[in-house]
């Protein structure tokens, strides 16, 4: 299953980030019992968390957050592109100083993803991606963050901002344990929730 977490605080230079991360991923690590890993670039005030459920690299090779081979790309990766050793090998294919052959290091989706979106754009990478996904990707280059989901939200992702802080991750439980979360309920979701029965988006239980 895994789970993702992240806080984008920019403009507040090198401020520690890695307890509230920790705490974030702590409350969902239900999704991934198998290892975690928090990644902080301090002066873009830029962190990311992950909790893994090993499926298909069991080794440390599959450990995320993960960096891209050129180290331009940092992402947090929750689900499963079933279509990954296809995109592998159409990216073995290719030549010249463009390939990726010998220079993979291990076995899971996650590293094709990374290296798809360093060969094509991430536009263009994710309209390659057949699977169910939501991932959090850091452009360290252009200091850009991009958050994607699959076609049909099959992978929740769930982002908002607090103060001057833009939170996101897989459960709201996870924005819920950080430090500057302020609870405050939504009427108007409320009143969604007595009327359909639930919240569609793009509202949350939570004002922002």
């Amino acid at each position: 299953m895994c789970g993702i977490a992240g806080i984008w605080s920019a403009g507040q230079g090198s401020v520690s980030l890695e307890p509230a991360l920790k705490k974030m991923a702590d409350a969902i690590r239900h999704r991934g019992p198998d290892d975690q890993g928090i990644w902080v670039d301090s002066q873009a005030g830029m962190g990311l968390a992950h909790r893994r459920l090993s499926i298909l690299d069991l080794s440390p090779q599959g450990h995320q957050p993960m960096i891209c081979a050129n180290g331009r790309f940092v992402i947090a990766f929750n689900g499963e592109v079933y279509n990954f050793e296809s995109l592998r090998r159409e990216l073995d294919s290719l030549g010249g100083d463009t390939g990726h052959k010998n220079r993979w290091r291990g076995h899971s989706d996650t590293e094709v993803i990374l290296a798809a979106i360093e060969q094509w754009g991430i536009e263009d990478a994710v309209k390659k991606f057949i699977g169910m996904f939501a991932f959090a990707l850091w452009d360290r280059k252009e200091q850009v963050l991009t958050l994607v989901r699959d076609r049909l939200g099959i992978k929740p992702l769930f982002y908002g901002w607090q103060g001057n802080s833009f939170l996101f991750g897989s459960e709201l439980k996870a924005i819920r344990e950080n430090p500057g979360f302020r609870r405050e309920i939504d009427p108007n979701s409320v009143a969604l929730l007595m009327r359909p029965k639930y919240i569609p988006a793009p509202y949350s239980i939570y004002k922002g």
